[in-house]
């Protein structure tokens, strides 16, 4: 699981920022591996130590999240 870099409170603000154009990055916080820059990426949020309250599987081009399931 990864987090966007913005800490977005809501699965719908996320969605929102993505199909408004925004440029939104993600990281995977204290993992063994890095988040893949392409492809398929999951998401949670908000950022610890709040709990999570959302999930979603994106896609992503060059390290930037495109579409939002």
């Amino acid at each position: 699981m990864a987090y966007a870099t913005r800490n977005f409170q809501t699965k719908k603000e996320l969605v929102t920022a993505v199909k408004a154009g925004e440029r939104v990055t993600f990281y995977q916080p204290g993992g063994m591996f890095a988040a893949p820059r392409d492809g398929t990426v999951y998401l949670e949020g908000p950022h610890y130590p709040k709990p999570h309250k959302w999930y979603a599987q994106c896609e992503a081009r060059d390290g930037v999240i495109v579409n939002v399931k």
